[in-house]
């Protein structure tokens, strides 16, 4: 569906008064106060070489981005998304999806949304707390960083689990292949759910070891035939064009999903068969979200997603954020998470305050070193109050105001769905994460505004 640019804005249904219509009616302000936020959606949305003046009416940069901040927003799904825009007049209003206008499908709105870059919305945030700034909801003198995890969307993964997972891929995408060209394969799936059930139901370790040995013969047996099935359809030519395109796209899908058979039944050997402790950055917990990381939390909670570390105003909105690579320690993202605060809102802050896993002297002294006066630390770890800050008192109210960042990441996770990432994909973990970020520095900001 080819994107349209509005020549003016199309008629809608009049705002009715409620509280939550007030507060869209004040992020419609916000984002009409900066239009160059709809631009860089519509960078995104249209093709390259596409002419927007042609072809069928499509959304609108304004509208794919108003219906991101309505999903995130609600916590919905596209399916409740394409039903709330269709049944809603308030939210059609917000949307700017004119009077007698046809709402977006469901799959209109995943195609659109999907393709904003999070690189896109990190910057439209950043355009958002400039303009915060700019209209005195955030001054940028203070700042509180901590961090935490936004888990992705897999089930809690057990090598028996993760073998079996890669049996049923590779089977069903043999099955798909093998009605374009001729190999010979056998279907081992109910073998591996046998054999995952006798792991799962023994009673001791030596009664896995036997079913487990078993389950990673299967698992290289149909590896084999995937691979089988690989050479198959790069040797054979296809003349029809959407065949090929199917032969072509479950060419790229044995090859990624045999590259992980691989290591998922490498790791299984070494941990059940050899005993051998393998290290977590070697680790693959999800053949469907392979990029997902291992984080432990305080040596006790083990996540699966990735770590986000977030700079949070006083006024509430967060000023900045880091998706982790690995489980980073914290100590070693202070610096930059101040470092990164002076193109965002111009300086650095006169204050700052962090958990106490950022604590350690190197810390202090180049925090300082950037112009930053009081830095506190929740945790001392051994630096003195007097290093700190000025007295006693400025450190306590600055540990309290800490606390601060706790109920906005709590925010973030009960009321923009941030607590667990629901799209597949790196790029769309970030943009998932990005997007209830700005859903949520737009509503801090109306609320301000009407309060």
């Amino acid at each position: 569906m080819r994107v349209r640019i509005l020549p003016q804005l199309p008629l809608v249904h009049p705002r009715i008064d409620h509280p939550h219509a007030a507060e869209l009616q004040a992020i419609s302000d916000i984002i009409d106060a900066k239009p160059e936020t709809v631009a860089l959606v519509l960078e995104d949305i249209v093709p390259d070489g596409v002419d927007v003046a042609l072809g069928r009416m499509g959304m609108t940069g304004e509208q794919v981005l108003r219906a991101l901040i309505v999903k995130q927003m609600n916590g919905y799904s596209y399916e409740q998304l394409a039903f709330h825009l269709a049944d809603s007049k308030t939210y059609q209003a917000f949307c700017r999806i004119g009077v007698g206008d046809v709402p977006p499908s469901k799959s209109t709105l995943q195609s659109n949304i999907k393709r904003i870059r999070p690189e896109t919305l990190e910057a439209i945030n950043r355009i958002i707390v400039t303009h915060a700034k700019a209209v005195g909801i955030e001054s940028g003198d203070k700042a509180r960083i901590d961090s935490t995890v936004t888990e992705t969307n897999i089930h809690h993964p057990t090598d028996s689990s993760l073998l079996g997972d890669v049996v049923r891929v590779l089977t069903r995408i043999m099955h798909r292949a093998s009605k374009l060209v001729e190999f010979d394969f056998e279907d081992h799936s109910r073998r591996a759910r046998h054999r995952e059930m006798e792991i799962l139901n023994a009673k001791a370790d030596n009664d896995r070891l036997g079913p487990y040995k078993d389950l990673i013969k299967v698992t290289l047996e149909v590896t084999d035939d995937a691979e089988r099935a690989l050479g198959a359809l790069k040797k054979c030519s296809i003349s029809v064009h959407d065949t090929w395109l199917q032969s072509m796209s479950l060419v790229e899908a044995l090859e990624h999903y045999i590259k992980l058979s691989l290591k998922i039944v490498d790791q299984a050997a070494r941990r059940v068969v050899q005993g051998q402790k393998v290290p977590s950055d070697e680790k693959v917990v999800s053949i469907f979200e392979p990029h997902t990381d291992i984080i432990v939390k305080d040596r006790r909670d083990t996540l699966y997603g990735h770590k986000i570390c977030l700079t949070g105003g006083a006024s509430n909105l967060v000023l900045d954020c880091v998706i982790g690579d690995g489980n980073p320690a914290d100590s070693t993202l202070a610096t930059e998470m101040i470092r990164r605060l002076e193109p965002i809102i111009g300086k650095v802050p006169r204050q700052a305050s962090f958990d106490g896993g950022f604590a350690s002297a190197d810390n202090l002294a180049a925090i300082k070193a950037l112009g930053v006066e009081d830095v506190v630390f929740a945790k001392r770890r051994g630096i003195e109050i007097s290093d700190m800050v000025k007295d006693t008192w400025v450190y306590k109210t600055l540990r309290n105001f800490r606390a601060g960042i706790e109920g906005t990441i709590s925010y973030l996770k009960r009321c923009f769905a941030m607590d667990r990432c629901t799209w597949r994909g790196l790029a769309s973990f970030k943009a998932y994460v990005w997007s209830s970020i700005i859903s949520a520095n737009l509503l801090i900001m109306a609320k301000h505004m009407l309060a």
